[in-house]
């Protein structure tokens, strides 16, 4: 499999470099290596990873100075964000939904993805601003018709971790698809890392753990989603093709504001922090559109 990777993007909005983070922690730029391509959806499928290992092991990339520098999202704006709803027995239940006997499919638009420690904009008019730490897929091949959990884990190209920011209002009080409620402006902070796939030992067996304003609200695992990482994918394969650098949004588990007795969704001056075994750590102030 060769050496494991974690890929990132740094520099201001619209200005991202490619790096990657070497094995002593130092940020590595990749801009040289790839011509001025970017991570997305070509490089996953051109055999980019291979590329960066190979540059890595000849230690051949220069060593970025990040003092200062933001860290974008690690892909590059993905065709497609696909979220899985529902995927936590306790935040179905604390939803007031019933256990889903398929996976609840919706989409968010993709230029939702923001970087990991961007600030997080709650809606004009909105009241019911949410948070949900997630485990997010990208995906490295295309993917159609795939018929086995092997077939499925064998296209993902890496893992991030993702806050699936909502509005529930608009979501579940509006009428129509979810959508309307997923979709606003900066509500997919992303990364900071695209952990490839080798580095992930089993995506069913991850702490998740959210803060807000310091306050642990979510404390989760992997291991406990209603359909695994592998029948996500295999099953999406049979109603839409998956393509390299898609986005796929596996779930929450429980904590969020619409379970709480109280609500306290979030307001401007909050500040959330996310983490995932593994996979980094996220902090988002929250300001007002």
């Amino acid at each position: 499999m060769g050496a494991l990777v974690k890929l990132l993007r740094v520099g201001a909005i619209g200005e991202e470099r490619p790096a990657v983070l070497d094995g002593e922690g130092r940020v590595r730029d990749l801009t040289g290596l790839l011509g001025g391509a970017d991570i997305d959806g070509p490089f996953l499928a051109g055999g980019g990873l291979d590329r960066v290992r190979a540059a890595l092991a000849g230690d051949d990339l220069p060593v970025v100075d990040t003092e200062g520098l933001r860290i974008g999202a690690p892909v590059a704006r993905p065709e497609k964000v696909v979220c899985i709803g529902l995927n936590f027995r306790d935040h179905a239940a604390e939803s007031g939904a019933a256990i889903p006997e398929e996976p609840v499919v919706f989409m968010k638009a993709p230029n939702t993805v923001v970087g990991p420690f961007d600030e997080v904009l709650v809606p004009r008019k909105s009241v019911k601003t949410d948070w949900e730490v997630e485990l997010a897929v990208v995906i490295g091949k295309t993917a159609r018709y795939l018929e086995s959990h092997e077939e499925a884990l064998a296209v993902i190209a890496g893992y991030a971790i993702s806050n699936d920011v909502s509005e529930r209002e608009f979501q579940l009080e509006r009428g129509g698809q979810w959508d309307k409620g997923k979709s606003c402006e900066t509500f997919n902070p992303l990364g900071p890392w695209l952990v490839t796939a080798d580095e992930v030992a089993d995506p069913q067996g991850l702490g998740m753990r959210l803060w807000v304003n310091g306050e642990l609200r979510q404390d989760g695992d992997s291991k406990n989603m209603i359909f695994g990482v592998a029948e996500v994918i295999r099953y999406l394969s049979w109603f839409m093709v998956l393509e390299p650098g898609d986005v796929i949004n596996t779930g929450t588990p429980a904590g969020v504001a619409l379970g709480m007795p109280d609500h306290p969704y979030l307001r401007e001056g909050d500040v959330m922090e996310l983490e995932i075994d593994g996979l980094g750590r996220q902090r988002q102030p929250v300001g007002q559109a």
